[in-house]
């Protein structure tokens, strides 16, 4: 009898860590939050990248959350994404000027939004739009612009070159007040 009590609260021990594993992945994932607020209200914002931001992504403001991301589509009239956040009734005091910005966590981390506060006096209500964006900064566009900007600059070596040849004209050129030296 004893060593059926034993097996039975082993069991249940064994149970009681696979629930918890369980959760601990679904709260890490972010599929599921635990006590969030039921109170939220809804702001919209427009980026013309979200990169790699998605559903459920946090909203932070000086790095706390204040909401979460509630859906990501296209927006027919303005044919950029449409962002619409869940934002906490306690954050009731976004003023109309804040900022919103797609940031990443780390170097290669997940996305979210960072909203900045603005100055002004008038808050934002429910189903009002954060106007002030900044899109994701795409690592792949920011590299293929750097690529391309030195490969279309003029080597100095080159342009080394055409100077010696043309050493017999003088030189001349103007500064910004349009005088000749």
């Amino acid at each position: 009898m004893k060593t059926r009590t034993q097996e039975i609260l082993a069991g249940g021990f064994v149970a009681l860590g696979v629930a918890a594993l369980f959760f601990l992945a679904l709260k890490v994932s972010g599929l599921v939050t635990v006590l969030a607020p039921t109170n939220t209200y809804e702001l919209t914002a427009h980026f013309q990248n979200v990169g790699g931001l998605s559903k459920n992504a946090k909203v932070t403001m000086s790095g706390v959350p204040i909401g979460k991301v509630e859906s990501i589509e296209i927006d027919p009239k303005m044919l950029n994404a449409k962002v619409t956040l869940q934002i906490n009734s306690s954050m009731d005091q976004i003023s109309d000027d804040a900022y919103a910005s797609i940031l990443t966590a780390g170097l290669l981390g997940e996305q979210y939004i960072g909203v900045e506060p603005g100055a002004n006096d008038i808050y934002l209500q429910d189903g009002d739009e954060l106007t002030l964006t900044q899109s994701a900064l795409v690592l792949e566009d920011l590299i293929s612009k750097f690529l391309f900007s030195k490969a279309t600059e003029p080597s100095e070596t080159s342009a080394e070159s055409s100077q010696t040849s043309e050493a017999s004209e003088p030189v001349v050129s103007e500064d910004d007040s349009g005088f000749a030296f």
